[in-house]
């Protein structure tokens, strides 16, 4: 790729060159980076319009001689499926030798797979060794998408899929089912009883998961809300697990379910006992034993899109 130029990379090329593999590599290096002060990124900003509609922006640095660039976004709440947001932008990357822009990217595709493949590395870190038992809330995009990284770091045997629209869980068993052992379940306290892991997907605004309901030694992956607001998971669930954040910083300004168990009296801010960066580097601990319940909270960053941005750059140009 000619740093001359301006490339457009639009989503069809996303989706054929960002593959998860090297997805998640970029952004496992990318999170280790974050918390040890190589990459720099400002906490993301966001301007609400109109109900259901928001525009946000995520500027960040992949280090001192590394790509840099941001990330906008609108978030549009979907006319065609109530409850659910479309996220539609850009990612705009620059060279760091003249500062030159070299790639507009399409940002809706790049933020599906990182999204899956940031879930996925935080899986390999925290999740038991021996999972075997993997369960999916919701039935959105990022259900298709974390199925398709989840498969890479443990060898499920079996995959159950709930959603609050029992015939979208239904239709996306159906879809897997030549290639995955995957059923659609209704009884969601007992498909969580038998998770070895969980991964929250949805745009719930209350809570869909209680601690309760989980066995020791799970994991769960608390995906779904990126800001203040809509909880996926309740505060006992916060409270029993060993909480791992993306990044403190935006943990304690966005982690929706963390700030609901603080503001209760339930938590302080040391619950938080590591960034998945800190644990990828062993410079903190993850799981500690087979009886803990780890949790990790992914809020979306902006090293992450330019990591994975980088990369398809990378791979497009060779």
């Amino acid at each position: 790729m000619d740093k001359r130029e301006l490339t457009i990379i639009d989503s069809k090329a996303v989706a054929a060159h960002l593959d998860y593999p090297g997805c998640m590599a970029a952004i496992r290096d990318a999170m280790i980076a974050l918390s040890n002060g190589r990459t720099r990124q400002l906490l993301r900003t966001m301007i609400p319009m109109r109900q259901g509609r928001t525009f946000a922006q995520m500027p960040g640095a992949l280090g001192d001689d590394a790509m840099f660039g941001a990330k906008m976004i609108s978030v549009f709440a979907d006319p065609d499926n109530p409850g659910t947001r479309r996220h539609r932008g850009i990612i705009a990357m620059f060279e760091p030798e003249h500062g030159m822009p070299v790639a507009i990217v399409d940002a809706e595709e790049v933020t599906h797979i990182r999204t899956a493949a940031a879930t996925a590395v935080a899986t390999d870190a925290l999740a038991r060794v021996d999972a075997r038992r993997l369960l999916i809330l919701g039935t959105g995009g990022q259900a298709h998408s974390h199925l398709a990284a989840l498969r890479g770091v443990r060898p499920f045997e079996r995959i159950a899929i709930w959603g609050r629209d029992a015939d979208k869980a239904s239709a996306i068993a159906r879809r897997y089912a030549d290639e995955l052992p995957i059923e659609a379940i209704d009884d969601l306290p007992e498909g969580a009883a038998r998770a070895d892991v969980i991964c929250t997907l949805t745009g719930a605004r209350e809570p869909i998961l209680r601690g309760e309901w989980l066995r020791p030694g799970c994991h769960v992956n608390i995906v779904g809300s990126s800001g203040p607001g809509p909880v996926e998971v309740d505060t006992p669930l916060v409270v029993r697990s060993r909480f791992i954040a993306d990044s403190r910083t935006s943990a304690l300004d966005a982690a929706a379910e963390f700030l609901v168990a603080k503001a209760a009296g339930a938590v302080s801010d040391a619950h938080i006992v590591a960034e998945i960066g800190e644990v990828l580097s062993g410079t903190a601990p993850g799981r500690q034993s087979d009886e803990d319940i780890t949790a990790y909270k992914s809020l979306g960053h902006a090293v992450q899109d330019l990591a994975a941005a980088a990369y398809l750059i990378e791979r497009i140009a060779h």
